[in-house]
């Protein structure tokens, strides 16, 4: 999917993204799609681009945010992720359980 308009630093920050992606797990059309919002959205954020939407200059880099809210970020793991390993791991009750005692349950 990489555009011709892209340079060859955004072609392999492209290929970067991607096979990061692949490698843990998620489909292939899915991560040529996150690859490429990514890399437009940093050559938007850099004036790459010939247009821009809001978002993509005024939030935070997606580098930062992909950090900040990927695995235990503000909120730590969402109710469903907690309740999906519950049952991987097969913890009675997970059903009837809140996200802090499905945390708690996890935590043992």
């Amino acid at each position: 999917m990489p555009v011709k308009a892209w340079t060859a630093k955004r072609d392999r920050q492209y290929e970067h993204i991607k096979e990061g992606l692949e490698e843990r797990g998620t489909p292939d059309d899915k991560a040529e799609e996150i690859a490429a919002r990514t890399v437009n959205k940093e050559r938007a954020r850099a004036g790459e681009a010939k247009e821009a939407s809001r978002t993509s200059i005024n939030d935070i880099s997606s580098g930062r945010r992909g950090g900040l809210r990927s695995h235990s970020g503000s909120g730590g793991r969402t109710y469903a992720q907690l309740r999906n390993e519950a049952a991987d791991r097969g913890i009675k009750g997970r059903s009837k359980m809140n996200k802090q005692q499905l945390e708690r349950a996890l935590s043992r």
